[in-house]
């Protein structure tokens, strides 16, 4: 069984600040090891569910987070980015029997973590359809599109409401929650554990998993800066709602995702 992880940064147990984030800074050190460490849990429970080959995806800015040396044997990982419209799932294709996404956060527009966006920081929102759109969701419709399940996650609380929303069958673990600028956070032992065995309950039922693609997708995104509307709207296909917004209308996956590359 072939399975996927992409791991994100401000959904793991303890980001809180954007300083946190950027490689480089004092406080990313003892981060991005529980990064790494959340990763390797997911990891364990997809082996114990009887993964054989596992692909990590590093999802987070840099692409270069991780502890490589801490990982199974089993496990390959992506480093940097693949430059591909499917951005945090590069390399993602139909031989995949599962995803899972670790580390995953609220999207932009919502108040579920300090840490909320959609792709970067220089949007209000991104909707699909008129919803707020997280990363999880523009990325797991592109995953189902493919015929590959989303089958676990784990994040903020806020975040696996938003999931299950979606689809209930798919395995949560809320290993932090968002309180204003505060983030309340399980230690990481009692994080990396709920994650292991999240992961492998997760895939054990990854049948029950069905995340439904809408036949037509609107996309909409709220620039914080107009000037970036402006250049959006001349994207083919981009129409300018006001002098912040811009939307695309489409029943294509392949062309939604190339439109979020280039424009957000």
């Amino acid at each position: 069984m072939k399975v996927y992880i992409s791991v994100d940064f401000e959904g793991i147990a303890g980001s809180t600040s954007w300083e946190s984030t950027n490689l480089g800074h004092f406080e990313h050190t003892p981060l991005a090891r529980e990064m790494t460490l959340e990763a390797v849990a997911a990891c364990e429970g997809a082996l114990a569910a009887g993964a054989t080959e596992i692909y990590v995806k590093d999802a987070h800015d840099s692409g270069r987070n991780m502890d490589l040396s801490l990982f199974p044997k089993e496990v390959r990982i992506i480093s940097d980015w693949t430059c591909e419209p499917i951005s945090m799932l590069g390399g993602l294709d139909p031989s995949f029997d599962a995803v899972l996404y670790v580390g995953y956060h609220a999207p932009a527009g919502s108040n579920g973590s300090p840490l909320s966006h959609t792709m970067n920081r220089g949007n209000s929102y991104v909707k699909y359809n008129g919803r707020l759109a997280s990363e999880f969701l523009i990325h797991a419709y592109a995953a189902a599109a493919m015929g590959v399940p989303s089958v676990f996650l784990s994040g903020d609380k806020a975040l696996c409401e938003h999931v299950r929303s979606y689809d209930p069958a798919i395995v949560t673990a809320a290993v932090k929650e968002g309180m204003g600028g505060a983030t309340i956070n399980l230690a990481p032992a009692r994080a990396q554990e709920l994650i292991r065995q999240g992961a492998e309950a997760g895939i054990r039922n990854r049948a029950a998993c069905h995340l439904a693609v809408p036949e037509t997708i609107t996309m909409e995104i709220s620039f914080k800066d107009h000037w970036k509307a402006k250049r959006a709207s001349y994207y083919p296909g981009m129409v300018q709602v006001d002098d912040y917004t811009v939307s695309y209308t489409t029943d294509s996956m392949d062309a939604l995702l190339a439109a979020r590359m280039f424009v957000l």
